[in-house]
Formats: structure tokens, sequence, C-alpha cells
């Protein structure tokens, strides 16, 4: 049995975390840290989990554990690990954004298994994909690894509330974000750079510009991202590469219907459709912020880096209603 430790768990992905693990077959959730929350019980926070956990929250941090789950804030994370010393033994995966770049300054893994499967089973230390960065990269690393990307890639990608996090701001709040859309952080959102350190690592030398719009938008959760770029072949080509890519990845699913975003939302999957209009390939590609963004994959990394089916714990069930 892995025993898990969580470091930040008030939060969004932190509850998601629990959601799951706390039915993991392979799991024992050993304790729940939060300085904020100490010596509450932890489904007084998370109230889905009333009757699944007696957890309380542990003011104190402990490392008899076999995995560790960082689910602060950005930046918390580095902050956390300068200040402790965490032993050798346990395994630690960051859903944080500060290990995503591979700049030779740390010894994360970015934890992409749809990129980098072999790699994240062999590691001690897994830096979580962004949540935006996941769904899109879904939808253009079948085209890298071909090398076709040949041009600019425009992106249009619609977030639920959840993805700005637990702590209220003017951006957060019922009465604005209700029956409500927005732009923010167009052409230079931060997952930009761990997208373009993928897509050159499929296809050295791409240097084409990503033009990434993010949206707010007036629901909980999900990502809705339309992505297209100049493609020479066919549509039936395009669709051939793409389920040659992810025959082997048992969360991404290829289809050639019109997706919809609750297809996905409570699940960890990914769907990705195409469309080819004119030189154009209209990608579209739909997850869940908080579980295949976040704390679902987290899980799937967890479960390749401790040598167990990649799934398990996993089939979780959403509702096209």
């Amino acid at each position: 049995m892995i025993k898990a430790g969580i470091i930040g768990g008030a939060g969004y992905t932190a509850g998601e975390l629990l959601r799951i693990l706390v039915h993991h077959p392979g799991v024992e959730v050993t304790y729940v840290h939060s300085s904020s929350q100490a010596g509450k019980a932890v489904s007084d926070l998370h109230k889905d989990l009333i009757g699944e956990t007696d957890l309380v929250f542990a003011g104190e941090v402990r490392f008899e554990t076999d995995v560790l789950f960082l689910c602060s804030g950005h930046g918390e994370s580095k902050a956390f690990l300068e200040a402790h010393e965490v032993p050798g033994t346990v395994k630690i995966i960051d859903l944080s954004t500060d290990y995503r770049e591979e700049d030779g300054t740390h010894d994360f893994v970015y934890g992409l298994p749809e990129l980098q499967r072999e790699k994240i089973a062999r590691a001690g230390k897994v830096a979580n994909p962004g949540c935006f960065a996941t769904c899109i990269q879904l939808g253009l690393l079948p085209l890298a690894e071909k090398g076709l990307l040949k041009d600019e890639v425009h992106i249009h990608a619609i977030t639920g509330s959840t993805g700005a996090g637990v702590k209220p701001t003017a951006f957060t709040h019922f009465s604005w974000r209700d029956s409500n859309i927005s732009v923010y952080k167009a052409f230079n959102h931060q997952h930009l750079t761990e997208i373009g350190q993928s897509l050159r690592q499929l296809q050295p030398g791409f240097s084409h510009p990503l033009n990434f719009i993010p949206v707010r938008g007036d629901f909980t959760r999900g990502i809705f991202a339309s992505l297209y770029t100049r493609f020479e072949g066919s549509l039936e080509e395009a669709f051939e590469g793409y389920e040659s890519y992810y025959r082997d990845h048992p969360f991404t699913h290829v289809t050639r219907q019109n997706p919809e975003l609750k297809q996905v939302v409570n699940t960890n999957k990914g769907l990705v459709s195409l469309e080819k209009h004119g030189d154009k390939l209209l990608i579209i590609s739909i997850i869940d912020n908080l579980l295949k963004g976040a704390s679902g994959q987290a899980v799937q990394n967890m479960n390749l880096m401790f040598g167990l089916e990649e799934t398990t714990g996993l089939l979780l069930k959403g509702s096209a209603f």
C-alpha cells in the first residue's frame, strides 16, 4: 500500500486528490497538511468527503510517506522544498508551476504521460503540467511528432472558474463570473513556456508563434480549446496520425464527433477532434481542468512512478447532462 501525504490541503486540487485517493485501491492517505485548517476535519472543508474519510488536517509536516503531493500555490513548492529536507525515499509530485520548465536547475521530470510516460515511470520527482498546457498539448503533440507544425498556431481556450484557485479574487466572485466572459493574459500566458518546451522536444527547431487567447468562462470546471494551423494533408491523414499517437494512451481519445465539455467533466479523459477547412486543420481539445488538468493527472503520474496500472483509481464517470 502506497502511503501518501498532501501539502497544501485546503485548495481545489487537494480536494480533488482526496476524492480520488480515499478510494484508490493501492493508496493510504496518511496525512493532509494545512497550516490554515490544522485540527479541523478534512470533510468540514471538502464537504463532498463527508462519510468517506475521518482525516483531520495536520499542522505539522511529516515525511513518513512514500509519495508527497505538493498542492500549494505557485512559488510555494520551491519555498517548501528549500525549507524542508525531504528524504530521498519519498517521491514528490508538484502541482504548481515551479518545476515545469526543464532548465537544468532541478531534477523534476515534466509529467505529461502522453509525452514521456517512460521518464515519469523512472522519476523520483515529477512536475505536473498546467491545465491549459495539458489541454493544448494534447491537441498539438501528434502534429509535432511528425514534424507537421509548419506555421503559427492560433489557440482560443476557455476555462472554468476553478482554474483560478480557491482564494477569492475580483474575477472569481459569483456575481462577476456568472453570465460573464473575459479575455486575460492574451499572448503571454505562463503555460506557453511548457507548451513550447514539449513541442520542441518532439519537433526540434519549432519556432512559430503560439497565438494563445485564454478566456475566463462562466462555468465551474473544464477547458474547451479550439486550435487551428496550416496543414497540407487530408483530414483522414490527420485522423490517422492522431489515432496512432494516442492508441496506447488510455485517457486521451480521438473522436470523429463534435465534442462537448460535459463529456469530460468529472473524468480524467481528454477528447480531441479534428476538422479540415481549406488549408487549415481545426483541432478541438477538451479536459476537466481539475482532473486531467491537475489532480487526476497527478494520480496518473503516481501510478506510473510506482509501477501500477496507469488507470488505477481513475476510471471516473462524468455525465453528458
